[in-house]
């Protein structure tokens, strides 16, 4: 498998904050945390590298001075945006959101990732592209180097585009921790520069970089993790409802997941992208119902605890 590594850069607008009533806003430190991951002297340690990920990643990043191996320790720059009316409701819709499932084993909480778990994710996202693409475990720091500096612009994309995390708690009483995460893109503004191929309408959400922590998987959390992206969605658009994805055609399980949860296929890879040495990809797209708790419908726990689509970082 291969990474296709590209470079991005997006400029803010530097509007004057007295005109069309916009509101000056840093966008670092913005969510405070309503339920918070058990700190340790190093949270990375808590993190397991994962498997049977099924995705190729296109990583945006810009300069750094910084060495991959103190990617860790390097806190993301602040960053000051102008947001108008409809912008800052969308981000208090961003602060609000919760999706909770309480399972037979244990529960679930998911929300907006905060400033303060961007390495933790950052680990998780990396040992899990690590061990889709055969690297040694040595090149983890290297792709959290790179995995962080994307999040980094990403998150200067909020409220348009928004990492959401996932804490899990067992029933034995074991300490909460991060079991898994996903992106999910809103609109034309929040989308991917690169898209893996076949591309998604800009304009429509996109949900991508979702992984489950390794040990925590055929829990059905990867199932819910998925869930909480389409409760989302509606609530940050009044339009469109078509929702896509990517999905490898290697990837049977995944792929099971997806056509169980309503996705279809749009389009399909050529054959050439083998020369590129990527695997063929379908691209999926569901029309998202209108429904109230999608969080209270039935656990599926036996399949849906992959990785479960392109990542297109």
């Amino acid at each position: 498998m291969a990474a296709t590594i590209s470079c991005s850069f997006s400029p803010y607008s530097s509007l004057d904050t007295k005109k069309n009533k916009s509101l000056y806003y840093t966008n670092t430190h913005l969510f405070k945390s309503h339920h918070k991951l058990s700190k340790s002297s190093n949270p990375y340690l808590l993190l397991h590298k994962s498997n049977h990920h099924n995705s190729t990643f296109h990583i945006c990043s810009t300069s750094s001075q910084s060495s991959p191996e103190s990617y860790l320790d390097d806190p993301p720059p602040k960053t000051s945006i102008f947001l108008t009316a409809p912008e800052l409701d969308k981000y208090q819709i961003l602060k609000n959101y919760q999706y909770v499932h309480e399972f037979e084993h244990g529960s679930l909480f998911v929300r907006v990732m905060e400033d303060d778990e961007m390495d933790i994710t950052v680990g998780l996202l990396s040992e899990s592209f690590a061990e889709s693409m055969m690297l040694p475990m040595k090149y983890v720091n290297v792709l959290g180097f790179l995995i962080k500096q994307y999040m980094v612009e990403r998150r200067s994309l909020l409220p348009n585009t928004a990492f959401l995390v996932g804490f899990y708690r067992g029933k034995d009483g074991e300490e909460e921790e991060l079991a898994g995460t996903v992106e999910v893109s809103f609109n034309k503004k929040g989308s991917n520069t690169n898209p893996p191929s076949p591309t998604p309408p800009k304009d429509s959400p996109y949900i991508c970089n979702m992984t489950v922590k390794k040990l925590l998987r055929r829990k059905g959390i990867g199932w819910h993790l998925l869930k909480a992206s389409e409760e989302l969605i509606p609530q940050m658009r009044n339009s469109s409802r078509e929702v896509y994805l990517h999905c490898r055609m290697i990837d049977a399980a995944p792929f099971s997941m997806y056509t169980k949860a309503g996705y279809n296929i749009v389009k399909t890879d050529s054959i050439l992208v083998l020369f590129l040495l990527q695997r063929r990809k379908h691209l999926m797209c569901k029309q998202l119902p209108f429904y109230n708790n999608p969080s209270s419908e039935s656990d599926t726990s036996s399949s849906e605890d992959y990785p479960l689509n392109e990542l297109p970082l």
